[in-house]
């Protein structure tokens, strides 16, 4: 099992950053796969970034550079930098875990509670 928890979500203006953090328990954070997802009010949760346990990334189709996913393995975390950020990056950001490669979102059985980002124009 792995437990995660999502911290530093908050109301921001446009053009801020923010990192957004993920605290992992259970299995060691470089051992498994992490990734982020958002979900926008009225829209499907979308992925964001993986990172797996070579440290090697991988981001959503349509994310754009702004968004930069890193791990610290002596805090067992993993974090998202999101840089220029827009009111069109308003959502609850999910962190998930996978011990096995993760095709899509299915593949990812461990889940935290979401973190609300709120981007203001």
């Amino acid at each position: 099992q792995v437990q995660l928890v999502e911290s530093g979500g908050g109301l921001v203006q446009a053009g801020d950053s923010l990192r957004v953090s993920c605290a992992a328990s259970g299995r060691t954070a470089r051992t498994i796969f992490m990734g982020w997802f958002r979900q926008a009010p009225g829209k499907a949760r979308e992925f964001v970034a993986r990172i797996g346990p070579s440290g090697g990334t991988h981001y959503g189709e349509f994310m754009s550079s702004r968004f930069t996913i890193t791990r610290d393995d002596a805090k067992n975390a993993a974090y998202l930098e999101m840089n220029r950020l827009t009111p069109e990056d308003t959502a609850v950001y999910y962190c998930a875990a996978a011990l096995d490669y993760p095709s899509g979102r299915s593949d990812y059985p461990f889940w935290g509670q979401g973190t609300q980002v709120t981007v203001s124009s």
